[in-house]
């Protein structure tokens, strides 16, 4: 039975957990991961072309060109009627065979239509490089304002631009414009201008961070001064896909999809600027609240497997099956057992009468004759059988009665190789090979002797050893407590390199396992190798086929001796050495064991990736979520400190004191420029981004500044609202002097701009 989860279903959920260490646990949070912004049909909004009909020229529709919302309508409304992302899909439909185009919100419609998006604007700039995105995005726009004419839009249009906008970009924006819909006059300003306008500001300092980059323009009189002022590449865009990169980073095996689009989201949603970022990150993962305040969990949808409990009359229906089988299973093992004791001691009987026939035997023909009807080839491999019979009868004999079996001794085992003594021109060649097979056993055994007696050595060497150390440590302190430390690296490198080798023992072609192999060759060689003609040794390449692996699990097999010991486990010495640490050593503590960097509950790794509550490896709900803990604060904080995210430039608060102390060298400008910080765009809504600029901006500049830090009423849409309220209430005059009529544009070709208090200046372009 399976359970699927999605996004639309899911909501809140607060899951039951168990106490760790008998505390009681909160309900973790978890909330539905981000869908994609599709937002249905938008109806065409006609009414406000209508109404504009009255005084075609006097009422202008009003569009703020941004890279991540374009928002459009007329300067008579309160706010804009169209609020569009700069994306167009188009495909075409097969069974009607027709393009389709969708524009804004309707490109995330289905999987089809995203899979199709194209972006208008350069990739983190403000600068529109697809121009038939932009057309159709613009013929999507005037078609829901109710544009009706033909040829021609018949309003005049108020259109917003970056700082700086290139002089190619305005001149495609005009040849658009005046070519394709026939507008009667165009004006260009600053989206952050326009927002400071409409704000009430007289002199101050603008901070524009938007979704491309972050500007920083003084205004003096109501007069931009851009020769001085300068950009922080770092914006909305930016920050959704550092947000992507942490997470990927943080999940590389996360089987959910993420998305720009989400990261938006999840931004807005549960990021913030913290108030002093450093003592916070150092304490984000602490256990005490981190469910509760810091650590949002993110639920992508799912399909789990969901087990059936089942009741306590079938579970003891269930064991009472497993105990019949068992005993059904022992009974047919037994008899299996009992089957093949009674035919070895009958294939014994054979050989034992096969052997003594050919004992009795007065001819080699004769001889020869029992050997192959048998299917031997000599009478040490007939001896061979009838020994491993007996030995294999009896085992299975004591084994059956319980008795406890002697060990052959190591000094005996050497006794078993009689051929070893017997040159090779007196062997045939079954018994050379079968020579080689017993040099192979005896160099095991002769290892194993010497083991042994090195066995022994190392304990002499160990209780020595461990004499010096107790003296060590109560005259030498400092050099002990040094080598434990060093002692304690070793063992887990030693551990890290167990379980390196230990994942490359299981491929049989893995150069581990070729190089065993090869020792194995070179012991069961007859004498020296040959040599290659070219120079060097043959290599027999002896371990490269599987039958030759036959003899590896001969030797892995054969019963090592109980006077051996098995090797120290190093995990073991390190926890011995550990505690010693802890007893002596008051540096050390508890948290640094191994135990400790293991338990979940004292694991920082953990909590960063799983939050305060164990993990379970096989659950599929787990596996699709993600946890936003120190990214919630990481990722707004670039724009303070750059360098987190590998920008190479200054942080907000750098680049204010160098426009202010080092562009403006007037004190009563410096004055009137940090009295009215103002603060505008969409990545300035984190709800301390002016207490905390306020904060740091007093800290950097002279004490007799007063520092005042504002943010505009809505940092998204008032420069919408600015170019609005300055088309429609401003003076007709300013309106003219800013204006490019289509007759300018004709005579004076496409580049022609004019320069106003809101907008660009040629001479820094």
């Amino acid at each position: 039975m399976t359970i699927t989860a999605t996004s639309r279903i899911l909501t809140e959920r607060r899951l039951p957990t168990p106490p760790v260490d008998g505390r009681p646990q909160s309900q973790p949070r978890i909330y539905p991961a981000a869908d994609f912004p599709f937002k249905g049909w938008q109806p065409p909004q006609p009414d406000g072309y209508q109404k504009s009909a009255a005084a075609p020229l006097e009422n202008a529709i009003v569009i703020d060109n941004g890279a991540s919302t374009i928002k459009a309508g007329f300067c008579f409304d309160k706010s804009p009627r169209f609020l569009i992302p700069p994306v167009v899909a188009k495909y075409k439909d097969r069974k009607y065979s027709k393009y389709c185009s969708f524009v804004g919100h309707d490109a995330y419609a289905d999987a089809t239509t995203r899979g199709q998006i194209r972006q208008a604007f350069e990739q983190h700039t403000s600068i529109p490089t697809n121009w038939d995105i932009m057309e159709g995005i613009y013929d999507y726009i005037f078609l829901k304002l109710g544009v009706d004419q033909e040829g021609s839009i018949g309003r005049p249009l108020v259109i917003t631009e970056p700082v700086t906008n290139l002089a190619h970009s305005r001149r495609m924006m005009n040849e658009m414009l005046f070519e394709c819909y026939g507008a009667p006059s165009v004006t260009y300003g600053i989206d952050s201008l326009f927002s400071y306008r409409y704000n009430k500001g007289q002199s101050g300092l603008i901070v524009s961070s938007s979704h491309t980059s972050t500007h920083i323009i003084p205004v003096l009189n109501q007069k931009p001064q851009m020769q001085s002022c300068a950009r922080l590449n770092w914006g909305g865009s930016q920050a959704q896909e550092f947000l992507l990169k942490l997470i990927r980073l943080k999940y590389p095996t996360f089987p959910g999809k993420l998305t720009l689009e989400q990261m938006e989201s999840y931004i807005r949603q549960y990021c913030y600027l913290s108030n002093d970022y450093v003592p916070e990150l150092s304490g984000y993962l602490d256990w005490s609240g981190l469910e509760e305040e810091r650590d949002i969990i993110i639920q992508y949808p799912f399909t789990e497997q969901v087990v059936v409990e089942k009741s306590a009359e079938e579970l003891a229906r269930i064991a009472e099956r497993k105990k019949e089988s068992g005993r059904r299973l022992q009974e047919q093992a037994a008899k299996m057992r009992l089957e093949k004791l009674m035919k070895k001691e009958q294939d014994l009987e054979y050989y034992q009468q096969v052997h003594t026939s050919y004992q009795e035997a007065t001819t080699k023909k004769e001889q020869r004759r029992l050997l192959d009807e048998a299917e031997f080839k000599d009478e040490a491999a007939l001896e061979r059988v009838i020994r491993d019979l007996e030995k294999s009868i009896r085992k299975s004999r004591n084994k059956d009665l319980g008795t406890v079996e002697e060990e052959e001794t190591l000094e005996d085992q050497l006794n078993k190789f009689p051929l070893l003594d017997v040159p090779d021109d007196q062997l045939d060649e079954d018994g050379i090979k079968e020579k080689r097979h017993q040099r192979l056993m005896k160099s095991g055994v002769e290892a194993r002797i010497r083991a042994k007696a090195e066995k022994e050595l190392e304990r002499a060497r160990e209780a020595e050893r461990q004499r010096l150390d107790v003296e060590q440590r109560e005259t030498k302190f400092d050099q002990w407590i040094a080598g434990r430390r060093d002692q304690r690296e070793a063992l887990l490198a030693k551990i890290k390199e167990q379980a390196r080798q230990k994942a490359d023992s299981g491929n049989r072609k893995g150069m581990a396992s070729q190089m065993r192999m090869k020792t194995l060759a070179n012991l069961a060689a007859d004498g020296p190798k040959r040599k290659r003609r070219g120079g060097g040794e043959y290599d027999d390449d002896f371990g490269a086929n599987d039958d030759d692996w036959g003899v590896y699990r001969t030797v892995a097999t054969d019963p090592a001796s109980d006077d051996e010991e098995p090797e120290e486990d190093p995990m073991d010495a390190l926890k011995a050495v550990e505690s010693e640490l802890l007893q002596y050593d008051p540096l050390f503590e508890e948290k640094d064991t191994i135990e400790a960097q293991n338990d979940w509950t004292k694991s920082v790794l953990h909590a960063f990736l799983r939050g305060a509550r164990p993990a379970d490896a096989e659950s599929q709900r787990e596996a699709n979520q993600i946890h936003l803990n120190v990214e919630r604060i990481r990722v707004p904080e670039v724009v303070f400190q750059p360098a987190i995210a590998g920008v190479d430039q200054a942080g907000l608060v750098e680049i204010i004191e160098g426009i202010v102390m080092s562009r403006f060298s007037d004190t009563d400008q410096q004055k009137a420029l940090l009295q009215d910080v103002f603060l505008t765009g969409g990545n300035t809504m984190f709800s301390s981004f002016e207490d905390r600029l306020k904060r740091e901006l007093a800290a950097t500049t002279p004490s007799e500044f007063d520092v005042k830090v504002r943010k505009a009423s809505n940092p998204i849409l008032d420069a919408w609202k600015g170019a609005a309220s300055w088309w429609s209430n401003g003076d007709a005059t300013e309106r003219e002097a800013a204006s490019i009529t289509r007759a300018e544009y004709q005579e004076k070709g496409s580049e022609y701009l004019k320069e106003h208090d809101l907008g660009n200046c040629l001479s820094y372009i």
